[in-house]
């Protein structure tokens, strides 16, 4: 059982004429409304898999028995969740322009709970986006911790980044991310790779890094048209984790991420065009050669 801590929330994407700087504004040229948070986007991602997901999450008194509430059934996630009756489910307003580029707002709502909860003892976790106090107090009872501090990187500290970087096992983070991190730290990209056992650094369409007992191997993205960019790193952490835990070296595990990234980047939403086995097993010989054998599943 992979574990994820962090958002469930519902996702309004628009497509803009451009993205403004303050006091202007520009024209959305098209909104849709998808599922979406951090967490949910990586849980569902693993289920779609065939891995099992649970996903530890805050929601909202209009979330059970919605459209989504069903989907997360469908899929066979386990809903761990803290219900606030009188919130709203999280909700994120995302701008693309047609550069790809992209603004996010982002409203807690529910998750304002994670500040003032407890968190369960977890096995194989990985904590997504969520508040930096909970999620250390994950990374000190887990047995093993993976970390993606995503677009609430600016609510850690450099106390709760350093504290955090001592507790995990696994660091992933895009390279906006690296470089936020190391700014708040003071140290080098390199400094920070090295903090942790192994460090995974995405690099949209240029892929991804990964670091272990410090050597760095880059791995190419898998080319294919993008329609919508929003939940590509999600759609890289299912992969990634599900591979891992399932037995997979870390490249491959990285490889898998970097395949079942371009099935979300095809369609609008990040749960949308997530990947099955099949699909990802196919894809994955397509651009990397034959699927090795995964080694022994490690302990989730």
């Amino acid at each position: 059982m992979i574990e994820v801590v962090g958002h469930t929330a519902v996702d309004h994407i628009c497509r803009v004429s451009h993205l403004p700087g303050p006091n202007h504004s520009a024209s959305v040229l098209e909104r849709k409304i998808f599922f979406g948070g951090g967490a949910a986007n990586i849980a569902a991602g693993i289920a779609a898999l065939g891995g099992e997901a649970a996903l530890i999450s805050a929601v909202g008194g209009d979330f059970a028995g919605s459209a989504y509430d069903q989907w997360l059934d469908r899929l066979g996630v386990e809903k761990r969740f803290f219900v606030i009756p009188k919130a709203n489910t999280a909700t994120a307003f995302m701008f693309t322009d047609p550069a790809g580029d992209q603004m996010t707002f982002f409203e807690w709502g529910a998750s304002g709970i994670f500040a003032t909860a407890t968190p369960a003892d977890l096995s194989f976790v990985h904590m997504a986006t969520a508040d930096p106090a909970f999620n250390l107090q994950v990374a000190e009872k887990a047995a093993f911790a993976s970390f993606d501090p995503g677009q609430d990187l600016h609510r850690y500290t450099r106390e709760h980044l350093t504290a955090m970087l001592d507790m995990i096992d696994i660091l992933i983070a895009n390279h906006h991310e690296f470089a936020g991190m190391c700014t708040t730290l003071g140290i080098t990209r390199d400094e920070l790779t090295r903090r942790v056992p192994m460090a995974i650094e995405t690099r949209g369409g240029e892929g991804c890094r990964i670091t272990t007992n410090g050597t760095t191997t880059a791995v190419p993205a898998v080319p294919v048209t993008c329609v919508d960019p929003t939940g590509a790193g999600d759609g890289f952490r299912a992969g990634f984790l599900t591979a891992y835990a399932g037995g997979y070296d870390p490249v491959t595990a990285v490889k898998i991420g970097t395949v079942t990234a371009s099935f979300v980047v095809g369609a609008a939403g990040c749960q949308t065009a997530l990947a099955d086995q099949t699909r990802m097993q196919t894809r994955y010989r397509e651009h990397f050669g034959e699927l090795p054998a995964a080694g022994k599943p490690r302990r989730t």
